[in-house]
């Protein structure tokens, strides 16, 4: 069954991963991955070139042992900006001989001092590109607190509805901490006519300086509520962590019952973290199954 077609039975649960840079590193996915089989995820998704980086890594090698070792449905991140078409056919072509037809197009993050190549300006040129060439069901990103490179709220939509268009089957929001911001989003979507499921990305943060050092990054506000907690119990490492999980538990909770389309699990490769929150929401995603 095609991903796009699991949205329209369930409320989906799937969960990101990123190849590791150490041996230290693939220890740690690797048991992870094994914890993940047992929560059953509806997809783990695998990222390549996170914060610039344009080295393909481990990506094919982690995205085919999640789909054909561990049976569980891969999704492989492929950014464009600094890709040529020849270099992203020479991925996909990969992708496929490893039985992966699912990915996550973006644009890709912007590296300071190195001119992107030119071929893909917009994740909506890749999109275009790679439905064109057939064989994949794509997924893309969105931003329900605007991207950061965008002029406001309007433009944005305006830019996600082409790139939906392009062919984007679903849609995985950037991680937010203020659910209401996830409403407003939606509505406008609907608005707009873009009418593919989009799933809420949710990232469990364990410490006051990930959440800080994120919200930076990606220009995501924190809430009041959020930051409390983090001050609060800052310095207590368990405590913190305890305090993170819970939270993003309240908004999966909040969510689901709001009939969010899926839940992406932003895991930071920790399966004992996704573990946790998975037992205290599955009974909430059972009692989706539509």
């Amino acid at each position: 069954m095609k991903l796009v077609e699991v949205f329209k039975h369930k409320t989906v649960f799937s969960i990101e991963v990123f190849p590791p840079k150490t041996e230290k590193g693939s220890l740690k996915l690797h048991q992870a991955l094994s914890e993940l089989k047992g929560i059953e995820p509806d997809f783990i998704s695998v990222t390549l070139g996170a914060g610039g980086s344009t080295n393909r890594g481990g990506t094919v090698g982690v995205a085919s042992e999640i789909q054909n070792h561990f049976d569980v449905p891969a999704v492989a991140h492929v950014p464009g900006l600094y890709r040529t078409k020849a270099d992203v056919d020479e991925l996909l072509d990969e992708l496929e001989g490893q039985g992966i037809t699912n990915i996550l197009a973006l644009r890709g993050d912007q590296i300071e001092g190195l001119k992107p190549v030119g071929d893909f300006k917009y994740a909506s040129d890749l999109v275009a590109y790679i439905n064109q060439r057939g064989g994949f069901e794509i997924a893309g990103a969105c931003y329900p607190e605007t991207h950061q490179e965008a002029a406001n709220s309007v433009n944005d939509i305006r830019n996600l509805k082409v790139k939906v268009d392009a062919g984007v089957d679903h849609l995985i929001t950037q991680a937010f901490f203020d659910n209401q911001c996830f409403y407003e989003f939606r509505e406008k979507t609907d608005l707009a006519g873009i009418n593919v499921p989009i799933e809420a990305g949710i990232m469990p943060c364990l410490n006051k300086k990930q959440v800080l050092n994120m919200a930076k990054m990606a220009g995501i506000p924190v809430s009041q509520k959020h930051l409390a907690m983090m001050e609060h119990y800052d310095g207590n490492v368990e405590a913190t962590r305890d305090a993170g999980i819970a939270y993003a538990i309240d908004q999966i909770v909040d969510l689901v019952a709001q009939g969010v389309d899926g839940i992406h699990l932003y895991t930071m490769n920790n399966g004992d973290t996704a573990q946790r929150i998975w037992k205290a929401t599955r009974s909430l995603f059972a009692a989706s199954v539509r």
